[in-house]
């Protein structure tokens, strides 16, 4: 057995070769990956994953939620588990790296630990949260939602894409809807790696983000309705083009963002009907995200977005369908389990800087239940949700890194 001193160094290549394994499964058009949540890529990925773990000495089980929970027993046997990982699921057109490298990156910490025959007091268990993304199905952080509390299993089961499968139906389709009941796998604390997602460690050369908490998040639905007419027998002044009216709203709803910097406002889908290339659009639905890491900005922020669509919609004359569907306070992370990522990277020697993170996770909706905390490492160009999403091999161990390091801080206090 190791000394409880003693510096244990992942095996970073081993690493490497696993991200670059489960890449291969759901691979995308442009070099990324299209794995998301409840496919049957999504399926494949799990299945490697839960071999992976079983091999490693494991123990695998699911809820019904779909969530894998891969055990590495600890020696109190009264002891309730650490939490570390963060999902298999990705966007349609994602990356390698996001949410994935929090996964292997707990793995081959709990391989390096076998391998030294190290013992922590309390179990660690390895999470794969279901649909994180939200990107087939609304809202993101769904499995981890429940979990905590913020969601039922019954309006989980419910979700539909936009294809009209329900979240339950394909949950059971692939084969990963568990036996066991959500919330059943207690915990004490919860680390999650991840990529930063965004360009600040890279501008600053940090190699390692200490996250302090997950700025406010709120997704809304909007339904604009005109009228389809013929494009050539149709005036202009006579129009009620609803493609015209929305596309006025994401412009306004591009300033209600710059208004209320750091705060973000963003459309990301889209759908124009009927889409004929001689039709006036009579409807157009699109999505909006907007997030600040201040809650009482990020209400301001919904009474402006608010605002510019009813103003537009009665100015172009059409009707408006607008309503919020997730909503995501800002998040403070644990103090003690900061220290602890704090300690860990130091003892590396990484530079580090203390930061919130911009996008959405599993950890936010955990930290309502248990202390949790995050770490980010760079990637390029702060790019993800984009095929072309890159994080260095360096950049992966140093993560991969830290998180042992935390892990054992953390559990070594358990023991003192």
């Amino acid at each position: 057995m190791a000394a409880p001193g003693e510096n244990l160094r992942i095996n970073s290549d081993r690493l490497w070769d696993s991200l670059m394994e489960m890449a291969k499964i759901g691979p995308g058009i442009a070099g990324g990956n299209n794995r998301q949540t409840l496919t049957d890529s999504d399926a494949e990925g799990r299945s490697l994953f839960k071999t992976w773990c079983e091999d490693a000495g494991m123990k695998v089980g699911i809820d019904k939620m779909g969530t894998m929970f891969a055990t590495r027993p600890g020696t109190d046997p009264d002891a309730l588990p650490v939490y570390v990982g963060s999902h298999l699921d990705t966007q349609p057109t994602g990356g390698k790296f996001d949410g994935v490298l929090g996964v292997l990156g707990a793995l081959e910490a709990m391989r390096t630990l076998n391998e030294v025959g190290y013992e922590t007091n309390a179990p660690v268990m390895i999470v794969n949260w279901t649909n994180e993304e939200g990107s087939r199905f609304a809202p993101a952080m769904l499995a981890s939602g429940v979990y905590a509390g913020v969601f039922t299993q019954d309006y989980a089961y419910a979700r539909e894409d936009r294809e009209g499968r329900k979240f339950g139906d394909e949950l059971q389709r692939i084969g990963y809807r568990g036996a066991d009941p959500v919330g059943h796998q207690k915990f004490q604390a919860m680390f999650e790696l991840h990529i930063e997602q965004g360009p600040i460690l890279e501008a600053e050369s940090r190699m390692v983000g200490i996250v302090t908490g997950v700025q406010g998040m709120r997704w809304y639905e909007v339904t604009v309705k005109g009228q389809e007419a013929h494009t050539g027998a149709t005036p202009m002044a006579l129009r009620r083009n609803a493609l015209l009216g929305a596309a006025r709203m994401i412009e306004a709803i591009h300033e209600v963002g710059m208004d209320h910097l750091p705060g973000v406002a963003s459309v990301g889908l889209i759908e124009n009907r009927p889409n004929s290339r001689n039709v006036v659009p009579g409807e157009v639905f699109f999505t909006v995200d907007l997030r600040h890491p201040d809650d009482a900005a990020l209400e301001r922020m919904e009474t402006a977005y608010r605002a510019a669509l009813q103003g537009v919609a009665a100015a172009d004359n059409l009707e408006l369908d607008e309503k919020r569907i997730w909503i995501s306070p800002a998040v403070k992370f644990d103090p003690r389990l900061i220290e602890c990522v704090k300690a860990g990277a130091e003892k590396s020697g990484f530079t580090t800087r203390e930061m919130a993170s911009g996008a959405g996770h599993d950890a936010a909706y955990i930290a309502r239940v248990a202390p949790t905390t995050m770490i980010f490492v760079p990637c390029l160009g702060g790019l993800s949700h984009n095929e072309a999403e890159s994080t260095s091999f360096e950049e992966c161990s140093a993560g991969a890194q830290v998180l042992l390091n935390a892990v054992l801080e953390y559990d070594r206090s358990l023991g003192s």
